[in-house]
């Protein structure tokens, strides 16, 4: 009987032993911190100031995550010529339709402005802020549309004031006036940049 007592004991004891090596359920969920994600969309931050040689720190607007985000970039345009919208305009543009760097791919930038885009000025009769895409503003995808109105309408040397942006396409294409609204940088794929016909 002893020898039995002591064989249960000791079956009781490696049960208790083996019980102790599993993890317990439990109905509460357990916190093991959060998966490692990376941080996206974090390459803006504001410029402006002329550098050397005629270069200038400029925003484009990029699309991330479904939005409008704006990336720091140099354009190269002479300091006698800052005023001249449309050369700023095909520098901006220039910066849009380049591929895109390493670290904003990393970071997971897009553009939707192809390289084939182009840009003038006014024809005569024509408001002087107007600027003519080679390609209709219909032609183009909303994102690249947007990321072109936002883009021109938040540099300092493109605008003066205004809050619209006037573009047309090629031929006898009206001239409108677009607006980046909130709306439009938050979802520049599904909601339209606001245009009115110009002139």
């Amino acid at each position: 009987m002893r020898l039995r007592g002591r064989l249960c004991g000791l079956l009781g004891l490696t049960a208790v032993l083996l019980a102790g090596c599993g993890i317990r359920s439990t109905e509460v969920p357990t916190e093991f911190g959060a998966a490692p994600t990376r941080v996206g969309c974090a390459l803006s931050g504001a410029t402006g100031v002329p550098r050397a040689a005629g270069e200038f720190g400029v925003q484009v607007f990029l699309v991330c995550t479904s939005q409008l985000v704006t990336v720091d970039r140099t354009v190269t345009v002479r300091h006698d010529r800052t005023s001249d919208r449309v050369g700023v305009a095909q520098e901006l543009l220039a910066q849009l339709a380049e591929p895109l760097s390493a670290e904003e791919k990393e970071a997971g930038y897009t553009t939707d402005v192809t390289a084939g885009t182009k840009i003038s000025g006014p024809r005569d009769g024509e408001p002087a802020d107007a600027l003519r895409l080679n390609k209709l503003p219909d032609d183009l995808s909303p994102y690249a549309l947007a990321q072109i109105v936002c883009t021109f309408a938040n540099s300092k040397m493109m605008t003066n004031g205004s809050e619209q942006v006037v573009l047309g396409g090629p031929g006898d294409d009206p001239l409108r006036g677009y607006e980046c609204s909130d709306a439009v940088k938050a979802r520049p794929g599904i909601a339209p940049a606001p245009a009115e016909t110009v002139g």
